[in-house]
């Protein structure tokens, strides 16, 4: 794995390198991170011994020494670790959080940089940083700009499927796949209380929370997200020309986000498989549209563990560390 398209270009105008933590650096995130780490020029990773990893006071001294902490904790355990950054002061670390527990907090700035053409300054200034996750990644991407540019109505009733591979899951369910207990393929979330749905609604400007339907394949990495329209029902009734326009306004210059033209090979053969962008911090957004059925379907693409997790934390610490090409 090289990962080649984050950045390792040194900090502008700076001769020392900047120190990082991961904490919680054994789960598939942290694990990620710490591989991206090794690549990166301008930055140097400080770790803590396995025997005092659990060692409030081993812990507080490490994190006095280091520029960022990259939290890859459960919510809990990361709310104890942020609250025992903020007890010190001025020799106090910026945190970026790659748990669920902040992601909607009004004094945390969101790590997507793509989502707003001010977002990448406001994680630059932050001391708090909250890392996306995978589904609200490809989800935000894809509906904000319709939503800034008045195509898609805030109130508009939103469903957004997804599948991605087993890796976004966890250890069990990682191991449930690699044993092959696992089924081939399985819808879940369907109480209506995944944990990514509240990011997904702040985010994206929707009044509303949005329908999502989440689903795991058997497949390691790599995820795919669409949101369905009806194009008569959204305001001036636009057609996917309108919708992609939208979209490649908005990220037009991104080094990470592409807007896939609408002659696509995808859209050539009616089919986009998930694992196309893996080991890579990459998102492909497509608008797939029919003028005479007068129906689209916005997808994205991204490696669940690329800008779904480990690379976009990566991206966001080089700007919250000032290094360059972030």
């Amino acid at each position: 794995m090289t990962f080649a398209d984050i950045s390792n270009s040194p900090a502008t105008g700076a001769s020392a390198k900047a120190s990082v933590f991961v904490d919680g650096a054994s789960g598939t995130t942290g694990l990620g991170i710490r591989e991206r780490l090794s690549l990166q020029s301008g930055v140097v990773e400080k770790s803590i011994a396995e025997e005092k990893r659990k060692d409030a006071g081993a812990k507080r001294a490490l994190m006095e020494e280091v520029d960022l902490v990259i939290l890859c904790l459960p919510d809990d355990a990361a709310k104890e670790t942020v609250a025992l950054i903020d007890s010190m002061g001025a020799s106090a670390p910026k945190i970026l959080d790659a748990s669920t527990a902040f992601r909607v907090a009004s004094d945390w700035a969101y790590g997507f940089p793509e989502l707003a053409p001010d977002q990448a300054d406001k994680i630059r200034a932050a001391r708090k940083v909250s890392n996306p996750g995978c589904y609200p990644t490809g989800a935000i991407a894809l509906l904000r700009p319709l939503v800034d540019a008045g195509l898609l109505p805030a109130d508009y009733p939103v469903t957004v499927n997804a599948v991605s591979g087993y890796s976004g899951g966890g250890k069990s369910m990682i191991a449930s796949f690699e044993n092959g207990t696992a089924p081939a393929f399985e819808l879940y979330g369907l109480g209506f209380e995944h944990k990514h749905v509240p990011e997904m609604q702040l985010y994206s400007r929707l009044a509303h929370r949005p329908i999502f339907v989440p689903s795991v394949g058997n497949y390691r990495q790599g995820m795919l997200v669409s949101v369905p329209l009806q194009l008569d029902t959204l305001p001036g009734k636009p057609g996917g020309a309108d919708l992609h326009a939208a979209l490649a306004k908005r990220y037009a210059g991104s080094r990470y986000v592409s807007v896939m033209p609408l002659d696509n090979e995808a859209a050539k053969s009616g089919r986009i498989e998930p694992e196309a962008l893996n080991e890579t911090n990459r998102l492909e957004l497509y608008v797939f549209a029919s003028d005479k059925h007068r129906q689209a379907v916005l997808v994205a693409r991204l490696d669940n563990l690329g800008k779904g997790a480990s690379g976009a934390a990566v991206q966001n610490m080089r700007l919250m560390l000032g290094l360059a090409d972030a």
